[in-house]
């Protein structure tokens, strides 16, 4: 005949009994779970999966009674202690109660070895300094790594956006942005400016190039002056990186800007770079002074523009180079970062703003491919999103090593990049965020 037997009364029958072994006894049955008054009228109560959790635990520290009493060990904790009890939850269900936090407490210091303040360097001329300029622009100034609240920024970042002197090859995402002002370097630059929020602009002058169309230093000048016109805000010149024909080309470029502070670049230890910085001297402007992810080459180059050439500390800004997202830019961020740290910590031979070519992004095939060339890779996306992505975290990176000026190409890369970082800046107020909403929350 069946009977209905508890566990607990299973374990109250063999009390103060003293036994050996049990031989030939087995017991089976089914486990019933009375859910009596766990289920209301609205279907399953909130509270089930816990109870039901507690109740298996119990059966469990059951059997495991049962079981030491025929001589085999178990080792079985107690259940949790009972908490706080919702209405009509018997204690032995009720969750644990939580205890206070530890209070937590975080203090903000100068670091004892960031001694030394990195150079202010200003960029452009106005009226009042005998330029044309609309305003001027000022880069460095930090006391510690940025955005760090217990020494905050004296100058926020600068954006300054490419223009070139002929039209060129360029990815899709950004040709779309340019291609009815491609053939016009002053239009080119009033878009930048007026449309995409550049707070400079950098005339590349790639076709003074031999091996391109060896336009003549006057020529080349003749577009420098073209882009001064066409805006007011302060401009970098770029020659076409080729080491026997810059020097002249950026020296002619000096000459015909003269007075308007513009930023020459580049000075390098590949070319002429004391002719440059002469050129910067006699008509007044700033050096970039250029290296290749090496910071001894960087200290030397400095010490060369400063004990050799005369340039004075406030105008030379330096470009360490960027290797970008998709080829290297942990080892631009890395080179930047120990920069700045030497800087901080008193190496005069580096204690200068950086530029980043953060366009260099766009160097990645990452950044501007359809897709993979290789068949068993992952889909890529749309390059309409991937490339500017691969531009902005280039960027945002090295903002966070300390870059304080950065030559950019995509209009949303740009106004993406400026708003975070001038969000941590504080001259921008971040949008408020709904946690409660956090599931539908979109990004």
């Amino acid at each position: 005949m069946a009977k209905k037997v508890k566990l607990s009364e299973v374990t109250d029958m063999f009390k103060g009994m003293e036994i050996l072994s049990l031989e030939g006894v087995k017991i089976e049955g089914d486990i019933e779970i009375d859910l009596s008054g766990l289920l209301g009228g609205g279907g399953f109560d909130p509270m089930l999966a816990a109870i039901l959790g507690q109740e298996s635990a119990m059966l469990a520290q059951h059997f495991a009674r049962i079981a030491g009493m025929f001589g085999v060990p178990v080792g079985m904790g107690a259940p949790a202690a009972a908490g706080a009890v919702a209405p009509g939850i018997s204690p032995a269900f009720a969750a644990p109660k939580l205890k206070d936090l530890i209070p937590a407490k975080f203090d903000v210091a100068n670091i004892a070895e960031w001694t030394t303040q990195i150079q202010e360097v200003p960029l452009g001329n106005t009226s009042a300094d005998g330029g044309t300029r609309g305003k001027q622009v000022i880069v460095g100034g930090e006391k510690a790594l940025p955005f760090y609240f217990d020494a905050p920024m004296p100058n926020r970042n600068q954006v300054t956006i490419d223009v070139f002197d002929m039209r060129i090859g360029l990815a899709k995402a950004v040709k779309e942005n340019y291609d009815e002002v491609m053939d016009s370097p002053g239009e080119w630059a009033k878009k930048n400016v007026d449309k995409f929020n550049a707070d400079m602009i950098t005339i590349h002058l790639i076709s003074t190039d031999p091996l391109v169309k060896d336009t003549s230093a006057k020529d080349a000048a003749k577009t420098v002056e073209e882009v001064l016109q066409a805006v007011d805000v302060p401009i970098a010149i770029g020659g076409s990186g080729n080491p026997q024909k810059d020097p002249e080309v950026l020296s002619k470029a000096a000459e015909v800007s003269e007075g308007e502070r513009c930023l020459l670049a580049s000075a390098s230890l590949n070319l002429d770079y004391a002719k440059i910085a002469e050129a910067a001297l006699k008509y007044d402007h700033d050096v970039l002074s250029w290296t290749q992810l090496d910071m001894n080459a960087q200290k030397e180059l400095n010490r060369k523009l400063m004990k050799q050439c005369n340039v004075p500390r406030d105008r030379i800004i330096m470009d360490p180079t960027t290797a970008a997202l998709g080829y290297g830019l942990d080892y631009a961020y890395t080179n930047m970062e120990r920069i700045r740290l030497a800087a901080l910590m008193g190496d005069d031979e580096l204690t200068f703003p950086m530029s980043s070519g953060t366009t260099n992004a766009w160097g990645a095939r990452e950044s501007w491919m359809v897709g993979s060339p290789l068949g068993q890779d992952s889909d890529w996306g749309p390059r309409e999103y991937r490339g500017p992505i691969w531009e902005i975290v280039t960027g945002l990176s090295l903002a966070i090593a300390g870059n304080d000026l950065f030559m950019m190409m995509h209009p949303t890369s740009v106004a993406v990049l400026k708003q975070i970082t001038q969000t941590l800046f504080g001259i921008v107020e971040a949008e408020p965020v709904n946690i409660a909403s956090w599931i539908e929350a979109e990004v």
